[in-house]
């Protein structure tokens, strides 16, 4: 197959075929929904907690440092990125809605 398109349309269906017999396993194996559900949960707790620990190792050595305002502004810009992301995850927790709105979808993208 020498048409990139033709073979992107091959991958792609043989990638959702793969999908939709991982769904309807899933939907019939309790177990396994609940596997999942354990290891999204630890990985959402670890991604917290290894963003903290990070925070507690490199914001201590901030003292006595002189940023430019480029700098500044290139920060305040990446913690809204981060308390977005936060609000987000608090959401999809309380509510199950996963899908970032459009705005917050662009900020997290660094728009």
């Amino acid at each position: 197959m020498t048409d990139s398109t033709a073979r992107h349309q091959v991958n792609r269906a043989q990638v959702d075929q793969s999908r939709q017999g991982a769904e309807i396993v899933r939907q019939r194996t309790p177990a396994l929904q609940q596997v999942q559900h354990t290891a999204e949960f630890l990985d959402l707790v670890g991604a917290c907690a290894q963003f903290v620990a990070s925070a507690g190792r490199i914001v201590p050595g901030l003292r006595g440092q002189n940023y430019s305002d480029d700098e500044k502004a290139t920060v305040q810009r990446n913690v809204a990125r981060v308390r977005a992301a936060a609000d987000w995850i608090e959401g999809a927790v309380a509510t199950g809605q996963v899908t970032p709105e459009e705005g917050l979808a662009r900020l997290l993208r660094g728009e």
